[in-house]
């Protein structure tokens, strides 16, 4: 149980560090006008491992024009290039070749004469053809899997669900919370998509983080009757409408496919509902075992984990505020 608690205390504390970085490589390619493109990309740096100097695979008949713009940042590496294509660009093959620190790449591909596309690229699949109009499959499949990954890869959005979980910690009552929470921030992140103004997203990050704080302290408050107990879905819904502007400024990043932006908006929510359904499995699972095998230290994992939240939550929270 010792080991158990370390081992927990490590990874929340680690956290922190993972909050904004783990995101995937972020790639444009953006027809100009005739054989004028423009290539962009966003490569996050996880480690001493990553290359820096990493760029794009560019189709058989493209080419660079000029010099590559090439801009370093403390925790990613930002690159630009004009690119002259010969004939068009339909059935090419466009791809990142560099994977070490992060596990995947998201591609957009915008010509004037067809609608934007977006693909996902892996080690496995480090390509990807680009498509002469892109397929609704295509479309429900990859911002599917984009979802259920940015709601497992982005720990503040994942720390309030862990800890709205151990706040509720009874299966359907989590169940209704959760689900509360993916309806709001479908709402908010529809309403951005589709033109809503929003709020600042240094200020949606501030607040997100402020939300895993409160949460974290009616976790330590015990068994006390607040409306936080009393109507979790509630208060799940509410911050939820605030998540949903940090969701949109994650999808603002990838771009949404023109043509098809109600699947991609559906998709990607029942990507992260899905996800979100996994971890409140597993945090319900966890704490049955911990209950089953040793009844007396439940309170003192709650009480543990409460503090770890709060802690880790109140560090992103400073970060925030100062940066």
């Amino acid at each position: 149980m010792i080991r158990w608690l370390a081992a927990l205390c490590l990874l929340v504390l680690s956290a922190p560090a993972l909050a904004d970085e783990m995101r995937p490589v972020a790639i444009q390619f953006e027809q100009i006008g005739g054989p004028d493109w423009r290539l962009g990309w966003r490569q996050p740096i996880a480690s001493a491992a990553d290359d820096r100097m990493a760029m794009p695979r560019l189709p058989e008949n493209c080419r660079i024009e000029g010099d590559i713009q090439r801009r370093m940042a403390p925790l990613a590496a930002h690159g630009n290039a004009r690119v002259t294509c010969d004939g068009t660009v339909a059935g090419e093959s466009i791809g990142w070749p560099a994977f070490p620190g992060h596990g995947e790449a998201i591609l957009r591909v915008a010509p004037l004469d067809r609608g934007v596309q977006v693909h996902r690229l892996t080690p496995e699949e480090p390509t990807a053809m680009i498509a002469a109009k892109p397929s609704s499959a295509q479309v429900w499949r990859g911002y599917f899997v984009i979802g259920v990954e940015h709601i497992l890869a982005g720990w503040d959005h994942l720390l309030f669900v862990i800890a709205l979980v151990l706040l509720v910690a009874r299966p359907w009552p989590v169940v209704k919370a959760a689900t509360a929470f993916t309806v709001a921030h479908s709402i908010t992140l529809a309403a951005v998509t589709l033109g809503f103004e929003g709020i600042r997203q240094d200020v949606v990050e501030a607040l997100i983080a402020l939300s895993i704080v409160f949460l974290a302290v009616e976790i330590a408050r015990g068994s006390r009757d607040t409306l936080t107990r009393r109507l979790p879905w509630l208060v799940a819904f509410a911050f939820g409408l605030l998540h949903g502007f940090g969701f949109a400024g994650a999808l603002r990043e990838i771009g949404l496919p023109e043509g098809e932006v109600p699947a991609a908006l559906v998709s990607f929510n029942l990507g992260v509902e899905a996800g979100q359904l996994l971890v409140v499995a597993a945090v319900l699972i966890l704490m049955e075992w911990v209950g089953r095998l040793r009844p007396d230290a439940r309170l003192q994992l709650m009480r543990f984990s409460a503090y770890a939240i709060g802690i880790t939550g109140s560090y992103w929270l400073i970060d925030r505020l100062v940066a």
